[in-house]
């Protein structure tokens, strides 16, 4: 699926689907744009999860922009409450296709929140600063903190780029901060352990960074 919503129970349905569940409460759109990652999670659910075909989000080829476009441009609005750019993959890989989608979501619905859920190493994959990129396109960056050291985040996540990388997303989420309103760090509960949770928050702190801890699914 290139886009979809999201329900109860960690289901991924394709919009029409979710419209005849429910016809009008609000709920967020997904885009998916990649099956690529540059962290292979050992609690990731591109490992575990088993998904119908019609509502997997395993895409056989990367969409164009044109295609994205074409699937916003039908979109209920009325029902939609945020666009959020997430999928099995890690939407910075295609950066210059996620910048565009972004901005024609501003285009076309100026008030409509985004949000980019990210492992926060596009800096590392791009060998560049990205954060600017999302100036007044992006209203809230959702980054995968995972740990409270480089260590248990290598282990945990088994970065492309070695132990270097948590210190990277950290700088990242910095970045994020002059350019998006909303910068959160994230943790997965029965991942993470409560004390560690407790040296993720001190970390956020220090950082200016809010901590938000994510429930874990298994199914």
């Amino acid at each position: 699926m290139i886009v979809y919503a999201t329900h109860a129970g960690g289901k991924y349905l394709p919009f029409e689907e979710s419209l005849r569940l429910d016809p009008t409460t609000p709920r967020g759109l997904y885009v998916n744009l990649t099956n690529r990652c540059n962290c292979d999670c050992v609690f990731c659910l591109r490992q575990k999860k088993s998904m119908a075909a019609e509502s997997s989000l395993w895409l056989e080829r990367e969409p164009t922009v044109d295609e994205v476009k074409a699937e916003l441009d039908a979109a209920p609005w009325p029902v939609i409450s945020e666009t959020v750019f997430c999928g099995f993959g890690e939407p910075t890989i295609r950066l210059a296709e996620l910048i565009e989608l972004l901005t024609y979501i501003k285009k076309i619905r100026p008030q409509m929140p985004t949000r980019l859920n990210t492992n926060g190493l596009g800096e590392l994959y791009h060998g560049r600063e990205i954060a600017a990129d999302f100036k007044d396109i992006l209203d809230t960056a959702s980054i995968s903190l995972n740990a409270a050291t480089a260590e248990k985040y290598f282990k945990l996540t088994r970065a492309a780029y070695g132990i270097k990388s948590f210190d990277a997303m950290l700088t990242f989420a910095e970045h994020m901060k002059n350019f998006v309103p909303h910068v959160v760090l994230t943790v997965v509960d029965h991942v993470t352990p409560p004390e560690e949770i407790s040296d993720c928050r001190k970390i956020c702190d220090s950082r200016g960074l809010t901590l938000r801890v994510r429930a874990y699914e298994d199914s």
